[in-house]
């Protein structure tokens, strides 16, 4: 390989490795200090998720001012990676309204599960989740706080859904 493209090959290369790392202080800072985390009194949605796979368990309470998100929080226990996407997604989707937190969710659905996704570089932080998907096992942990917040978001009577689990 001429010296040229060798030179850029390692230059990417070493900018994937540092992404990467970005990524994974990311996700670390979110797991040891999640954002939006504790309760929220009163909540106009309240809906429990659950991850059989990992033991992940986490409420999300959400206030809706018309149709826009004006807070939210989570409670629970899970793993670095279900913590730290719940962080990520709560300070994503305050302030959106319930149209664009769920087309943020399919973004970030597919983003977890589509090896084929567009770069997330849009995504901002939310980025960071995209290394999930190396790790089949861990998708699930990753997506329970957005499919939790779509369930809540997609139906008009939040308080009285069942459970969301990730084995439906």
């Amino acid at each position: 390989m001429p010296p040229a493209l060798n030179a850029r090959a390692g230059c990417s290369l070493k900018f994937a490795m540092e992404l990467n790392e970005l990524y994974r202080d990311v996700i670390l800072d979110h797991n040891r200090r999640p954002r939006n985390f504790g309760g929220l009194e009163p909540a106009d949605a309240s809906v429990e998720g659950f991850n059989p796979m990992c033991g992940d368990r986490l409420t999300l309470r959400l206030k809706l001012d018309d149709d826009k998100i004006s807070d939210i929080r989570f409670e629970g226990q899970g793993c670095a990676i279900s913590t730290a996407s719940a962080s990520l997604m709560t300070e994503a989707v305050k302030g959106r309204t319930r149209a664009d937190a769920l087309r943020l969710f399919d973004r970030v659905h597919r983003l977890l599960t589509d090896d084929a996704a567009p770069p997330a570089e849009e995504l901002g932080k939310l980025a960071a989740l995209s290394g999930v998907r190396e790790f089949p096992a861990r998708v699930k942990c990753a997506s329970l706080c957005w499919h939790t917040l779509s369930a809540a978001l997609r139906t008009t009577h939040p308080q009285a859904l069942p459970a969301v689990t990730t084995e439906e």
